[in-house]
């Protein structure tokens, strides 16, 4: 009778193995697919960040998925990229606390902004 026990024994150890196998992998695809919270992704029209909290000393990376051109224009002067093609990224370093408000020169309405708090 030991011989059924030591079967169901390893199937449920196997059962346990497999689920946490599984359940850390999809953790790990979850991590992998979240985007970084310093980056700021263009499309359709918008920056999918309208507001951003960093450090000082954090870069933020804007990257343009849109199928058309967009800039990224600090509306103090404090930044500003070249025209961004499909794919193309910008990226600039904050060094010290404020809130930079942003838009798209060729798109005015697209508006955003970083706020840095130390």
């Amino acid at each position: 009778m030991t011989r059924p026990f030591k079967m169901l024994t390893f199937q449920a150890a196997t059962l346990v193995t497999s689920a946490l196998m599984m359940s850390t992998v999809a953790a790990m695809t979850k991590a992998a697919s979240a985007p970084p919270p310093d980056v700021v992704h263009i499309g359709n029209f918008t920056f999918n960040q309208s507001a951003l909290t960093v450090h000082p000393g954090t870069t933020v990376t804007w990257v343009n998925d849109d199928d058309i051109p967009h800039t990224v224009v600090s509306k103090d002067g404090v930044f500003k990229s070249k025209v961004l093609d499909t794919g193309e990224r910008f990226s600039f370093t904050f060094a010290k606390a404020g809130q930079f408000a942003y838009f798209c020169s060729i798109h005015p309405h697209m508006t955003a902004q970083v706020i840095v708090k130390a």
